[in-house]
């Protein structure tokens, strides 16, 4: 009961800030503190990725988008500090992949969507070197295109490379468009569309995807509805699960999986309007078991990961996005002393 109350003051502060033309929402007093905020962008940040460093980790990236005309793809290290930028036509959201075959060699890459384009546009990591010869078009001869979640999945089986789009309106059915990723033997990378599938509500829009790469599952956002979940690889478009539909303030967020074996851990999804993340269990019926104040105001996009990255994160990263113009860094531990605590 006290959790449906604080859940709806603060839809209601929300809603009383908006009319004022403010936007920042309250954050929780016993709110998750980050170990540390990045720089900031621009303009608005939106999505953030994690690059893990292979060759050694203290020396991995946080790849995040500014959300602007005249915005970019930024590249962070452990500390915040940023990186590189490359300029972009209003970028949304970004993921990452390894091992990407690319001129005979396997390249890390970063696919985001630059909305105002409707691309998708892919740069290799570290470097964010452009390899798409300046974007690939997606959503071709639809009324609605404007792209903005992506996901990626690389397939077991034989290493292939799937995007998975959403844009900013669509089809009750056939939302979200896979695309496979190629080397197009001309110096760029090509994509095709191989499926079109997931439901939609048609209350709001489609943003925030995820693919558990272990168990081959792509779950996405259908804000203020609900998460849905469906297979990653062609072939199977049956909805898996329609979970979370209650108990979000407002929009349904940024998607993140952290794993605590092969087939268990949590899939975290941002309750936006209440600066919290809702913690659900992978494996099963994905039940809700927590639900995690943190410092972020509206955090739209998530990334997490469980590889040890420094002294400061030696159970992993969970990283969001904040108004502001930045991110926050957290270390998981502190994550996952407030999940415990709430499973007692």
């Amino acid at each position: 009961m006290f959790r449906a109350k604080l859940k709806y003051a603060a839809y209601l502060a929300f809603m009383a800030l908006a009319a004022c033309g403010e936007k920042k929402l309250p954050v929780h007093a016993d709110a998750v503190k980050p170990v540390l905020v990045t720089e900031q962008t621009g303009f608005d940040t939106d999505d953030p990725a994690i690059w893990i460093n292979a060759a050694d980790t203290a020396h991995s990236l946080i790849v995040g988008t500014d959300k602007d005309t005249d915005g970019g793809l930024y590249t962070f290290d452990l500390a915040g500090k940023v990186q590189k930028k490359v300029a972009l036509k209003r970028p949304n959201n970004v993921d990452i992949t390894y091992g990407f075959m690319f001129n005979g060699k396997p390249v890390d890459i970063a696919v985001v969507t630059e909305r105002e384009t409707n691309t998708i546009r892919i740069f290799s990591l570290p470097g964010l070197e452009p390899l798409d010869n300046g974007g690939i078009s997606v959503f071709d001869g639809e009324t609605e295109r404007g792209p903005m979640g992506i996901a990626l999945y690389k397939r077991p089986s034989d290493s292939a490379v799937f995007a998975i789009v959403g844009r900013k309106s669509g089809p009750a059915q056939g939302y979200l468009w896979q695309y496979r990723l190629e080397d197009g033997n001309n110096g760029s990378i090509k994509a095709t569309v191989v499926r079109k599938f997931g439901a939609y509500s048609g209350k709001k829009e489609i943003e925030a995807i995820a693919v558990d790469q272990q168990l081959g599952y792509v779950y996405y956002s259908d804000e203020t509805v609900g998460i849905r979940k469906y297979n990653a690889n062609p072939g199977n478009d049956q909805e898996l699960n329609f979970f979370g539909k209650t108990g979000f303030a407002s929009d349904h967020e940024g998607i993140s999986i952290y794993p605590l074996s092969d087939t268990t851990g949590y899939i975290l999804v941002s309750n936006q309007q209440n600066n919290t993340f809702v913690v659900f269990k992978r494996e099963g019926d994905n039940a809700q078991v927590a639900e995690v104040p943190v410092s972020t105001d509206e955090s739209d996009g998530s990334e997490v990961t469980a590889v040890p990255l420094s002294p400061k994160f030696p159970n992993g990263l969970f990283v969001a996005m904040s108004n502001g113009k930045v991110f926050h860094y957290y270390d998981w531990r502190d994550i996952q002393q407030r999940i415990t605590a709430q499973q007692k």
